[in-house]
């Protein structure tokens, strides 16, 4: 008979409580699980399911004096709650690792990231300051930063997300510990960078044989990393299984209701137009058949904006005279049309050009070339008198809805202003407009004086919506306006932008760097990189025809929500974004472009 192998973590009746107004208030409830040698268990849930405070409450990081945690956390057969801090120091780090979720948090700015990485060898291990720096470039090229030896003495800010993330992944490998943590390591990262994360963890975890305690919101994630899975909803954990089991026969009425609003890559074939995900009831878990959205493009009319050559850089000085030493090349040469009632989607990672792109067009930053053309008039040569006019017919929503709103001021007077701005109507005529907006984004009339802070993510992203369509605009900018929320939340965001897109006509310049959330929503799709165009193309053409090699890697990075697919390793790539960043004299190479289809052009 077989000793059945200890596992590396156990954790049982995990409850961590906060102290509040004088009394204590258990955020997490009651949570038990395990992880075995070399397993990796996924804590799957939304935000302030109790995910993180559970990963923190194992590192035990959490305030002394404010929170309280019970119950047994066994690490390595040691019940770390009942240890004194002295010796939990020398566990964080040697047995256990933790990589958090924003990486430049997390690093000094003023150290380089060799010192920071040889700081966490020299506290652990009784080596020389050369044998660190030694073992700290050995480190750098595990987790494949390119060049390790001469980026050991470059500060934090010269890395991108994706290589600060690989650095943070080396630091936390730096004692080679038993158990790593990655708390939403992914989340901020663009899906070719993720998909780099990903394979980076599952390499390093092979050749390290480490178990990873993994968390996250993302069930496409989850599925390509995880054996097992936890789902916590509420505090507590509501479903434990096996990976394949959850999600080929999910119990939990939750678990299926987080299932539902994953949007898979490659559902929509069949599908002429955008897809409504389908509306589940947690009590239940039932869900309704997702149905297409309405047929709203009028195709055959003038476009409703016609972007012409656009082209926005900025100016790099530098010295004590303030010299040009470049330009960031951030748009150049953009040309594409937007009809009444279309989505146009704008993809590609970040730092390709996307934001500046929408902002240009809404004259927030200015444009060095190029027309920008609303009911055939050029936005770009307009005076403040018809700027502001034109603000009326197009709005823009930007990515974070908390800092797009004034903290001191309630949400029905901020979606009033504009609407009060413009002289549209009385104060009276104003709180019934705002009423109406509530009620149209599923908030209830009587929010409109609660403040920002009151309301969740997903709620203030319906506030800005409400606001931007306080104008009855009929173009909507959004910007990255759901890759912030969790993804119920966000499904439900989708569902109103499309019934708002039916009712009201509306058209939609959508940019995000989610793939498969811009399969779901878009009529046509322009694939961007390094402030250029290099696909564009109805949304069918480019999901099952891409022609350019850069499209093919975004779409073939996007996770799939497959257990069967957790073993399959793509390449773990070295390659950072290029920089947009050009020299004073550098001249822009013309463009040519090849037909591929009806209206599917892709760069040569």
């Amino acid at each position: 008979m077989e000793t059945p192998i200890a596992p590396v973590l156990s954790v049982s009746n995990l409850t961590t409580s906060f102290l509040a107004d004088g009394q204590w208030r258990p955020v997490v409830r009651n949570v038990s699980f395990h992880v075995a040698p070399g397993e990796t268990v996924a804590i799957v849930g939304e935000s302030g399911s109790g995910k993180s405070v559970t990963s923190l409450s194992v590192m035990r990081l959490l305030q002394k004096d404010k929170s309280r945690i019970e119950g047994k956390i066994m690490l390595g057969g040691k019940d770390i709650l009942a240890l004194p801090e002295s010796q939990m120091r020398g566990i964080r780090g040697n047995d256990v690792a933790m990589i958090f979720q924003e990486p430049m948090t997390s690093l000094n700015p003023l150290f380089t990231v060799g010192q920071q990485i040889s700081e966490a060898l020299l506290c652990h291990h009784n080596i020389s300051r050369a044998e660190a720096k030694a073992e700290t470039i050995r480190l750098l090229e595990k987790v494949r930063i390119p060049a390790a030896k001469s980026r050991f003495n470059e500060y934090p800010h010269r890395f991108s997300g994706g290589m600060r993330q690989r650095v943070m992944i080396a630091m936390a490998l730096a004692s080679k510990p038993k158990l790593l943590i990655a708390d939403e390591p992914t989340t901020a990262l663009d899906v070719t960078i993720q998909g780099q994360i990903l394979d980076l963890i599952k390499l390093l975890q092979d050749e390290e044989g480490a178990s990873v305690l993994f968390i996250t919101h993302d069930m496409g994630v989850v599925a390509e990393i995880a054996d097992r899975t936890v789902v916590m909803y509420n505090g507590e954990a509501v479903e434990t299984g096996k990976t394949e089991d959850i999600f080929a026969r999910p119990q939990h009425p939750y678990t299926r209701s987080l299932l539902s609003a994953v949007p898979v890559l490659g559902s929509m074939k069949g599908h002429e137009r955008p897809l409504r995900f389908p509306v589940v009831d947690r009590a239940t878990g039932t869900s309704d058949t997702p149905v297409e959205a309405a047929d709203t493009v009028q195709a055959g009319v003038q476009p409703l904006l016609d972007v012409r050559n656009l082209t926005t850089r900025f100016n790099i000085h530098s010295g004590m005279f303030g010299q040009l030493e470049g330009r960031v090349h951030a748009v150049e040469n953009l040309s594409f049309t937007l009809q009444p009632g279309e989505t146009l989607s704008l993809v590609g990672e970040s730092g390709c050009g996307k934001s500046t792109t929408g902002r240009s067009i809404m004259r927030l930053v200015p444009a060095q070339a190029g027309e920008v053309l609303l009911n055939g008039r050029d936005v770009l040569t307009m005076d403040p008198k018809q700027l502001r006019d034109m603000r009326r017919t197009m709005q823009m929503i930007f990515q974070d809805p908390f800092a797009s709103l004034n903290p001191r001021m309630t949400v029905g007077a901020a979606i009033a202003e504009p609407y009060l701005e413009h002289k549209l109507g009385t104060r009276a005529e104003a709180r019934e407009r705002v009423a109406d907006l509530l009620e149209r984004v599923g908030l209830a009339q009587a929010m409109a004086s609660r403040y920002p802070h009151e309301f969740s993510g997903g709620q203030r992203q319906r506030v800005c919506i409400a606001r931007a369509l306080a104008l009855d605009p009929k173009i909507i900018v959004a910007d990255e306006s759901v890759s912030a929320l969790d993804v119920s939340i966000k499904a439900q965001v989708i569902n109103l932008l499309l019934d708002l897109q039916a009712s009201l006509n509306l058209a939609y310049l959508f940019i995000s760097h989610d793939i498969a959330v811009v399969e779901r929503v878009s009529h046509r799709i322009a694939v961007m990189y390094l402030g250029e165009i290099v696909e564009i193309g109805p949304r069918a053409a480019i999901f099952e025809n891409p022609q350019h090699p850069y499209t093919r890697k975004l779409i073939s990075a996007v996770p799939v929500p497959d257990p069967s697919r957790r073993g399959v390793k793509r390449p773990v790539s070295n390659d950072e974004i290029k920089s947009p960043v050009r020299p004073p004299d550098f001249a822009v190479p013309i463009r040519q472009y090849a037909e591929v289809s009806s209206g599917h052009l892709v760069q040569l």
